[in-house]
């Protein structure tokens, strides 16, 4: 397996640590901020202020410079696609259900995914793929089922396929453009259509009220959200959305596990059995993409005959 690989292994497992805690924490922070549209609009742009501090002032001053007008027209639609609207309708569904049904629904993002990439993106899915796919998704069933499907899942589902296609379009751009770069435009460009939304539904004078609290909360997890979208891009840039996008399921569990440890109460046979899958077929994906870089490998080597 060739090295970029195994490093956007390593990020894809990290965001999924990542956003695991973070679909336990955000349940948190949404109850202490009351509306989940301001909190959704402060969150990201604690984030998109991260991002874009690193890219202007460390990184990447020369490429912005370099960006050509279809490239900004690209960024504008990831901001649009992927770092606004669905944060909106995440975070007001997840108001109305719980986190780990939140997790469980957002965690099918692998699926659409997938379909999106076979036809769009010539991304193939052989044999030992599919079986750690369908693992996956055992998996993801055993660690959380919607019990019901009222409006707050139904706005986690829509969200979640838009965030699909969000990832469809990124591959795409992250041809020509460093992974820094569209996680900060994602971000940036997203907090301000946020900020165009709070304003018009005049919401702007809840920040105003915002307690010492309320910005505590909205700090960590914007911190949090940092995390998880610069790990995500770069997983992205490095190898196929199929893998990177199968390996978020584990979230799942990680959010079970932190429920767990907060409330105090044991996980479950039927979340173990959900670990145990997700191992299971996160292996079978890792052995898969393996001998999918070696039979390339092979490939390309001159004949000696």
């Amino acid at each position: 397996m060739q090295s970029h690989t195994k490093t956007a292994i390593v990020l894809a497992l990290g965001t999924a640590v990542i956003s695991g805690v973070a679909n336990f924490v955000n349940k948190f922070g949404l109850s202490s901020s009351g509306d989940p549209v301001v909190y959704t609009l402060v969150k990201n742009g604690v984030a998109a202020l991260f991002c874009i501090s690193v890219v202007v002032a460390v990184i990447r001053r020369r490429e912005l410079k370099q960006l050509r007008r279809s490239d900004w027209l690209k960024l504008l639609l990831i901001g649009g696609v992927g770092g606004s609207i669905p944060f909106i309708l995440f975070f007001t569904g997840l108001a109305q259900t719980t986190a780990v049904s939140a997790s469980f629904i957002h965690k099918s993002l692998f699926l659409w995914v997938a379909l999106l990439a076979v036809p769009l993106l010539k991304e193939r899915i052989g044999m030992l793929q599919g079986v750690a796919l369908a693992l996956l998704l055992v998996g993801n069933g055993f660690i959380g089922k919607v019990t019901r499907f009222g409006r707050g899942e139904i706005l986690i589902m829509i969200a979640t396929l838009l965030w699909a296609v969000e990832t469809v379009i990124i591959k795409h751009v992250l041809k020509n453009i460093s992974s820094w770069t569209v996680a900060a435009a994602r971000m940036g460009i997203g907090a301000v259509i946020l900020f165009g939304v709070v304003a018009f539904q005049g919401k702007l004078d809840i920040l105003g009220d915002y307690s010492l609290t309320q910005w505590g909360w909205t700090a960590l997890t914007g911190l949090i959200l940092f995390g998880y979208v610069v790990t995500w891009t770069a997983a992205l840039k490095r190898a196929p959305v199929t893998l990177v996008a199968s390996l978020l399921v584990p979230a799942a569990f990680i959010t079970s596990l932190c429920s767990s440890l907060y409330s105090g109460q044991a996980l479950t046979s039927a979340e173990w059995y959900g670990a145990m899958f997700f191992v299971v077929g996160s292996v079978l994906l890792f052995l898969s993409y393996r001998t999918v870089n070696h039979i390339r490998h092979d490939r390309t080597q001159p004949s000696h005959s």
